[in-house]
């Protein structure tokens, strides 16, 4: 670098940040706002949401665990218990339900070990084939065909039917 430069033509830049020139002594009104805003509404808020958010933690209910209580059969109804009809159907249907979903798996456990072994898969699944014919066979025990009212007893109801007019056929 020569030692006649101009030192007037290429000044050094600050050193720091130059503080802002306030041209007035009103405060922003934006930040007031913001301020009253969050002070307000925002804060309350969420500090309620996370009361309540602790409260449920502690107290949480898993949507796929319900628990109903059992109901009496619908054989130990009171006859023209409408309720209790109902209830006794709606339990049927809910163990139904829960068979077909045990099948299900059985079903693909027995699927998956035959796909595993291949041709030797009626010695190597044994088990697992025992296992699935007699869950099959408790399953459609539950649903069987009433050959007097010539329909499926796939339900409490329609099973009770089927037994009030078998009754009511061969005791006469």
């Amino acid at each position: 670098m020569p030692s006649d430069f101009d030192k007037g033509a290429y000044p050094e830049p600050p050193r720091q940040t130059p503080a802002v020139d306030k041209q007035t002594a009103l405060p922003n009104p934006a930040l007031i706002l913001s301020k009253l805003f969050y002070y307000s509404v925002d804060l309350p808020v969420t500090t309620f949401r996370d009361v309540v958010d602790s409260i449920r933690a502690k107290n949480k209910a898993v949507y796929y665990h319900q628990k109903f209580r059992r109901v009496p059969d619908l054989t130990e109804c009171q006859q023209g218990d409408y309720v209790c009809y109902y209830e006794a159907e709606m339990q049927w249907r809910r163990d139904y339900k829960v068979d077909q979903e045990i099948v299900k798996v059985i079903q693909e456990r027995m699927r998956a070990c035959q796909q595993r072994e291949g041709a030797s898969y009626h010695q190597n699944c044994a088990k697992e084939i025992q296992q699935f014919n007699e869950v099959t066979k408790n399953f459609q025990s539950r649903c069987k065909y009433c050959a007097v009212c010539s329909f499926n007893m796939c339900g409490a109801i329609t099973r009770w039917k089927c037994v009030s007019i078998m009754f009511l056929v061969f005791f006469k």
